[in-house]
């Protein structure tokens, strides 16, 4: 079992937790999304807000290279259930050395293995597509999710239109800004904090820009052991997506889900999902392991960098497993 595998018999987060923010409203999240919906922008809609990357945002950021150092972001292929795995990814060997053997078999010989999973969850590093998250029934666009999501797959916003995007990558390093190891679960992440951690990192957001934020969550993990992270998860809350809307981000990341959790919107269980994928077009990447990351910018004195992301072309998919890859 590797360090970070599931461990259920680690203690969990404090039931009272961390204040998750001031409730919201049905009522008030409507008009949220509204304030910050883009249905209409672009020809090219099943991409969404990708559609802010141009050929002078990708020169831009290949001219942050400098060292030349890669570090990747996707989380091991986690295969033991536990509290934040209730679906575990499968794999088997399917072709094994042992059967080739013999002075009669074929050359070279070959070694198979068979991967599958239902990566949407709190495991497997993977991107949201825009066909994963619809809001009031109402895919980006407007399109009808019953109509456009069914059985074969989806016919509006699957990944296999995403594409690859290569992009200025940010991280917001909530963790090293406020001097601790992580946030704990359920603490949200507000405004007024990803505008202070822009000024204490010394990077602004801007059009086009990845925004990737490090909450600490697999850090905690693997030193305190896994929890049930859709009860309760350090994430942003609500009144933190305006300022990103207005800076035209085209992805938005973290090595939680992104929402903070509990949720701070009655009846609504991910509104940052809502406002991100069904409001504003922005695909997600979840569940990513951002610690490599945060010591290469710490060590680096910069946190912009160039971002690789290319998801699996599945056609119909809602999205896909992804190694985001950073590049100093």
């Amino acid at each position: 079992m590797s360090s970070d595998s599931a461990d259920a018999s680690a203690p969990p987060p404090d039931d009272a937790g961390p204040d998750n923010g001031p409730a919201v409203s049905r009522r008030e999240f409507d008009a949220l999304f509204e304030a910050v919906r883009t249905w209409g922008r672009w020809d090219d809609a099943g991409r969404g807000a990708w559609n802010r990357v141009t050929g002078e945002h990708v020169r831009q950021a290949v001219g942050l290279v400098r060292t030349g150092a890669v570090v990747p972001m996707a989380r091991p292929w986690d295969t033991v259930a536990g509290p934040d795995n209730g679906r575990p990814a499968l794999r088997y060997m399917s072709h094994l050395g042992d059967v080739e053997a013999g002075a009669e078999a074929p050359e070279p010989s070959t070694h198979k293995d068979f991967l599958g999973a239902d990566y949407h969850g709190k495991s497997v590093s993977h991107v949201d597509a825009l066909a994963h998250v619809a809001y009031r029934g109402r895919l980006y666009g407007g399109g009808s999710a019953r109509e456009l999501v069914g059985s074969g797959g989806a016919r509006f916003g699957a990944v296999a239109a995403l594409g690859p995007l290569v992009t200025r990558g940010v991280l917001l390093d909530l963790p090293a800004v406020l001097g601790t190891a992580w946030l704990e679960p359920g603490r949200a992440v507000r405004a007024a904090d990803v505008a202070a951690a822009q000024a204490a990192l010394g990077v602004e957001i801007g059009e086009g820009d990845a925004v990737l934020l490090r909450v600490g969550r697999f850090r905690r993990r693997r030193e305190l052991g896994a929890w049930d992270a859709d009860a309760s998860c350090a994430g942003l809350h609500v009144d933190a997506v305006p300022p990103l809307a207005e800076r035209g981000i085209a992805l938005l990341g973290s090595d939680g889900d992104n929402d903070v959790r509990p949720s701070p919107v009655e009846g609504v269980h991910s509104p940052v999902h809502a406002l991100a994928v069904a409001a504003m077009g922005v695909p997600l990447l979840d569940n990513l392991d951002l610690e490599a990351l945060s010591e290469a910018c710490a060590g680096a004195g910069r946190y912009a960098f160039l971002l690789v992301v290319a998801p699996l072309n599945v056609p119909g998919g809602t999205g896909s497993p992804v190694t985001p890859v950073a590049v100093l």
